[in-house]
């Protein structure tokens, strides 16, 4: 604790005078982000850091696995953050980000890791889809940290297909002011990939390129005549 409390004197003495007109303004007017990030609680996952964003540009939500359950099995803390983001804030954008050397990854991997955390074990149940499609859909013998990262990756597009089960998330694709993202951080090369929506691949995200998971649904939405 004593870093962490050093920390904070350094910000109250040194960083938050300087930001202190900022801060009262983010008070005034409120909070906009302009999206929301669902990742992974790992100490070494900063969404912030990774996309040097100031306070109020992002709504940040963080769990194990950066899991989204689907909007009938859960009604907690993701799930709620969800619907307060896009309702009550108006996000434009969701970003579900995945990571190199996850640990819940490892647990989907490894069963017996978590046996003794029941809490743990329960929650990652909801990434078990990821875990069936790189036992039955990859090829066999693949080398343990290849398929780490690939279960890793398959955990962010299942974690996509949960999150349009959300009805306001639904919704704000229907009306076409809602889009979905899916990233890969790589810790250890910094390098971020981007999920592409239209082939089914993440590539690296470039300064003028950013692929998207799923976009705004086009045109009109009477589907009767």
């Amino acid at each position: 604790m004593n870093s962490i409390i050093q920390g904070i004197a350094s910000f109250q003495g040194s960083v938050f005078p300087g930001q202190r007109q900022m801060y009262q303004q983010l008070v005034r007017d409120g909070q906009h982000p302009s999206a929301l990030i669902i990742a992974c609680a790992d100490s070494r996952v900063s969404p912030e850091h990774i996309t040097q964003a100031g306070p109020g540009d992002l709504f940040v939500c963080r769990n194990a696995g950066n899991i989204v359950p689907p909007a009938s099995d859960v009604v907690g803390g993701v799930s709620s953050a969800i619907e307060y983001a896009v309702v009550a804030l108006g996000v434009r954008d969701i970003v579900i980000c995945g990571h190199s050397d996850c640990g819940a990854m490892s647990g989907l991997m490894k069963p017996d890791l978590a046996k003794k955390m029941p809490s743990v074990a329960a929650w990652l149940r909801h990434a078990e889809a990821a875990e069936r499609i790189v036992c039955e859909a990859y090829p066999e013998g693949m080398d343990p940290q290849e398929r780490h990262r690939a279960l890793a990756l398959e955990n962010v597009v299942v974690q996509l297909a949960h999150l349009r089960t959300h009805p306001s998330v639904a919704v704000g694709l229907a009306k076409g002011s809602l889009r979905l993202h899916g990233w890969f951080f790589e810790i250890e090369s910094g390098a971020l990939l981007a999920y592409d929506g239209t082939t089914g691949r993440f590539r690296p995200i470039a300064e003028a390129d950013m692929p998207v998971a799923q976009s705004p649904l086009p045109g009109d939405r009477m589907r009767a005549a």
